[in-house]
């Protein structure tokens, strides 16, 4: 593996939600309309609104898959077509860097790691879960930040920086939670690529409706991690090869072929679309866990829009995109492509670490970055310049 000559900054770490991270501060009132733990035939589950959920098919996290095991699966590497189960291998016990602090630290020290982004592993599938009830959805992630500020922080001693969760299902609700965490020291957020459920249907989260959530986080320079989980992308593609709910490593060709990136594109393309970055030039976003490969597609699709329709856009919306976009890819993406069409500077390392589809190792990124012509330079910016002036909040310029 190459060295380098300084620390990096992890843009995709993970940390495993305790047992009571949605019920030990939910409001008792929405208690039975949130998550709840029973014991279904012998064994433990969670409940979502009443229902058994299947997000992550074992929720308690204890055992665990060990880091990075699903590491030749996703390059690609699956000559005798092993089922996913087989490729975990034997799972182990929870270790205490998963869910402690400063058990993390002492880890990240050993993996030559000055700071990290850390988001959910399950929380990223439960605002899906929750649609149909948008005050338990709401009351269930403001009980998730409390637990995430209790156990994790948000900017724990410079660097472990947890991205609390926001949904804009109820403006009022995000508005006063984003005033909150910044209280509380927050440098990111955490957000899902995905239409805003709605009483009716769903909403583009680009749309006027949602400037006051925006213009709080533009005023507070955060920085919105729109990161991979169930974006609700299941009930377009159940058109053609119908399942029920979304479970994490369920897959089918199909699904893999249409729906694996589908939904930041879209995300991304109605954040530039519906003028949110021209309202709002002080917003940074960083797509994270969603891949690399919908970038240069999204990017020719603007050109043309804009081509076709120049009064739809205050400018040129591919610049409007790389001002305002940081991208982290995955390890197996066309890293040269990303290069060439987004530019270096907007690039993120991230590892995925400690789960299984990631690297067991978050430093060899390298090896994948330098297999593509990074020189030294374009390394220092992927994996520790880039992600350094996301964790700071940026003041805004005055109107």
């Amino acid at each position: 593996m190459t060295s380098l000559d300084f620390q990096a900054i992890d843009a995709d770490n993970h940390y495993y939600e305790a047992p009571d991270a949605f019920t030990r501060h939910i409001e008792p009132a929405m208690a039975k309309r949130a998550m709840q733990w029973a014991d279904v035939d012998g064994k433990r589950r969670l409940l979502v609104g009443g229902r058994i959920n299947r997000f992550i098919p074992n929720p308690l996290f204890d055992p665990v898959a060990r880091p990075g095991v699903l590491d030749e699966y996703f390059r690609a590497k699956n000559p005798q077509g092993k089922d996913i189960a087989t490729l975990f291998g034997e799972l182990e016990p929870i270790r205490p860097e998963y869910r402690n602090r400063d058990a993390r630290l002492h880890v990240m020290d050993e993996q030559g790691l000055a700071a990290c982004f850390l988001f959910p592993t399950l929380a990223v599938g439960m605002e899906e879960a929750l649609r149909d009830d948008i005050p338990a959805l709401v009351a269930a992630f403001r009980a998730f930040n409390r637990w995430m500020d209790d156990d994790w922080g948000f900017d724990y001693r410079e660097r472990i920086f947890a991205a609390p969760y926001i949904t804009m299902a109820d403006v009022d609700a995000a508005v006063a939670e984003v005033e909150w965490v910044i209280e509380r020291g927050a440098r990111i957020v955490c957000m899902r690529p995905a239409p805003v459920p709605t009483p009716t249907g769903s909403r583009s989260p680009g749309l006027r409706d949602y400037d006051p959530v925006w213009a709080r986080i533009n005023e507070a320079g955060l920085t919105v991690g729109f990161h991979g989980g169930d974006s609700g992308y299941g009930r377009y593609v159940n058109d053609w090869e119908p399942i029920e709910g979304m479970e994490a490593f369920r897959y089918s060709a199909f699904r893999t072929v249409v729906m694996a990136d589908r939904y930041i594109y879209d995300t991304m393309a109605a954040l530039v679309c519906h003028g949110v970055f021209d309202r709002f030039p002080n917003l940074r976003i960083a797509s994270i866990e969603t891949g690399s490969s919908w970038v240069v597609p999204l990017l020719k699709k603007l050109k043309k829009a804009s081509g076709q329709m120049p009064h739809a856009f205050k400018e040129n919306p591919t610049e409007t995109f790389k001002r305002h976009v940081w991208v982290s890819p995955y390890y197996e993406d066309n890293l040269t492509n990303l290069k060439e069409g987004l530019g270096v500077e907007r690039i993120l390392f991230g590892s995925d670490w400690p789960h299984a589809e990631g690297l067991a190792n978050p430093l060899s990124f390298v090896d994948d970055l330098t297999r593509h012509g990074y020189g030294a330079d374009e390394l220092r910016l992927v994996m520790r310049e880039n992600a350094l002036q996301l964790t700071t909040r940026r003041s805004a310029v005055p109107a």
